[in-house]
């Protein structure tokens, strides 16, 4: 089992930048591949990034590809979503969640990161 805090989110102007950041402790981070998603206030959730358990593969969600990168740290157990250029329909509350086997479903979930992007 894997439990993930994330951090880094806060209130940025648009065209602004965050690194989120999701921290892993448990099982080794390399074991599971990870994705972010969001939430925005009275939306469903919806998938924003993933990356393989090997870092080798990313996708992205055509609203924020070539804006955000997914990357990851094993030997830090940590998984970053730098995001760029950075709009107010980005706000939503943001979750990472980490699955052991590729193109499963996310077993675990952390607690999530507010982002606010005022225009």
């Amino acid at each position: 089992q894997v439990q993930l805090v994330e951090s880094g989110g806060g209130l940025v102007q648009a065209g602004g930048s965050l690194r989120l950041s999701c921290a892993a402790s448990g099982r080794p981070f390399s074991s599971y591949g990870v994705g972010w998603f969001r939430q925005a206030p009275g939306k469903e959730r919806e998938f924003v990034a993933a990356i393989r358990r090997s870092g080798g593969s990313t996708s992205y969600a055509d609203s924020v590809k070539g804006r955000f990168t997914i990357s990851r740290d094993n030997a830090k157990n940590t998984v970053y979503l730098q995001m760029n250029s950075l709009k107010p329909e980005d706000t939503a509350v943001y979750y990472c969640a980490a699955r052991v086997l590729d193109d499963t479903s996310y077993a675990y979930w952390g607690q999530g990161t507010q982002v606010t992007v005022s225009s």
